[in-house]
């Protein structure tokens, strides 16, 4: 049997996040699905919650009210006063740092998986804010493995700078689950049981894990964010250029200095500057223009993960 280096405590509460982004409507659709009907996500000795975080910004099919509820679930915001006067996804966000937290503490819920849509076409990707993580690097590596043929991609969002403060962070474990392209307030069925196959898988590992399986060491290839990148704009900051027909579509590819990035409206390329191959993601982002992202530069890696098996066994 493999030697096991690391161990960890069985996982007992996950939650399933739908409508973080309430125009992002297959992560909505399965949860209003599994809380009239969870059958298929239940597991033995597993806790598991479907859950609406943003319902207001559901309901207006929006991606939210006030403020990105993606983006507040810092330590400042989610030790606000609580009041009138604060943003509705703020206040949201403490909700659910109660609910399902508190973030940094032991009672939080151990894993979270939040479900996202992208115009972009990204495929399936599972999102990872830990390099070091063994947990979840297996996790993903039993997901990419049990989706095969279809690709299965991982984002890394660890970055010195560029700090998120996701819903989900307040788990021990955070999982992003990003599916596109899909419109904005549109479902497509091929999108939807690629997403649910994703969440079946990751339940399926964790059922395994509890039960005594020990994985041995195993390594992933992921996408580690290097830097976003924004829309030429003129001096009154509005947009003069957009996505060159080269690079549209083409996520996760490799793109080479001097490939063209932009293109003006009277015809002319922005080519990539630089001197190093990148992998652009999340290009031409519906709900990025207001971030001033037109695509994500990432640098392609490899993790390793250690062998691991529940301390239960």
């Amino acid at each position: 049997m493999t030697s096991c280096n690391f161990t960890e405590e069985p996982v007992k509460k996950i939650a399933i996040f739908g409508g973080t982004h309430g125009n992002e409507l297959t992560g909505v659709f399965l949860v209003k699905h599994w809380l009239e009907n969870g059958s298929e996500i239940q597991r033995t000795g597993l806790e598991v919650k479907p859950f609406i975080t943003n319902p207001k910004a559901v309901e207006k099919c929006t991606r939210y009210i006030d403020c990105d509820l993606n983006r507040v679930f810092d330590i400042e915001n989610l030790g606000k006063m609580i009041s009138e006067d604060l943003p509705y996804e703020v206040r949201r966000a403490q909700e659910i740092n109660y609910l399902f937290g508190p973030k940094n503490s032991e009672d939080s819920y151990d894993i979270i998986f939040d479900l996202h849509n992208t115009t972009s076409n990204m495929g399936c990707t599972l999102i990872l804010e830990d390099s070091k993580n063994d947990f979840l690097i297996q996790m993903f590596h039993y997901i990419k493995t049990s989706l095969a043929p279809l690709p299965c991609y991982v984002y890394l969002i660890e970055h010195p700078s560029l700090k998120y403060a996701t819903t989900r962070s307040i788990a021990k474990y955070p999982v992003g689950v990003e599916v596109g392209p899909q419109p904005q307030g549109v479902l497509r069925a091929d999108i939807l049981d690629q997403m649910r196959k994703m969440i079946k898988h990751a339940l399926d590992f964790i059922h395994h894990f509890n039960e005594g399986k020990e994985f041995p060491s195993c390594a992933i290839e992921v996408y580690k964010m290097m830097e976003k990148v924004d829309y030429p704009r003129n001096e009154n900051g509005e947009i003069s250029a957009i996505i060159h027909p080269n690079l549209q579509d083409q996520d996760w590819k490799p793109l080479h200095p001097g490939d063209p990035v932009f293109v003006t409206p009277d015809g002319k390329s922005i080519p990539l500057g630089g001197d190093c191959t990148v992998y652009p993601v999340f290009v031409n982002e519906a709900a990025y223009y207001e971030k001033k992202e037109a695509f994500a530069k990432t640098t392609k890696l490899t993790l390793n993960a250690k062998s691991i098996r529940s301390s239960r066994h």
